[in-house]
């Protein structure tokens, strides 16, 4: 299983924003979009960081609310992990695990291609397990 498995499902859309966009900016498009992390791109279109609302919380508790008209770019994750649509799902799972996130961008040829949370992955893996079972179940009923 891979990511491009994922993607296939859920499409390749993923909202972005540039990183001089304010941490209030960041926070009213998480909640409106009701998604998790936002990837922020430069003017090139390419992955510059991300933003997760774990990172808002940390942010706000380290410098206090004026944070939030500050640029995107003082809080986010520079460093930013990635994955290509044919990394195995259980590298995505190490990778998420390892670095201890939920979100992981997908990018080709340098480019944004997606963007895979904990949950798609999980997701995935049930329904693994449950075609596993049930063809087990078939398997054994057939004697």
């Amino acid at each position: 299983m891979t990511v491009d498995q994922i993607l296939k499902v859920k499409g390749g859309e993923v909202f972005t924003l540039q990183p001089h966009v304010t941490l209030a900016e960041v926070v009213d498009v998480l909640a409106e979009r009701r998604i998790g992390a936002i990837v922020l791109l430069d003017d090139a279109g390419h992955v510059a960081g991300i933003v997760s609302e774990r990172d808002v919380v940390r942010v706000l508790a380290k410098f206090g609310a004026e944070i939030l008209t500050k640029p995107i770019g003082e809080a986010m994750t520079v460093k930013v992990k990635t994955c290509t649509s044919d990394t195995g799902i259980d590298e995505v799972l190490a990778i998420m695990t390892n670095g201890r996130f939920r979100h992981l961008p997908v990018v080709e040829g340098g480019r944004l291609a997606g963007i895979v949370s904990i949950g798609d992955v999980v997701k995935l893996k049930i329904e693994e397990a449950e075609r596993e079972a049930a063809q087990m179940r078939e398997y054994i009923a057939a004697g």
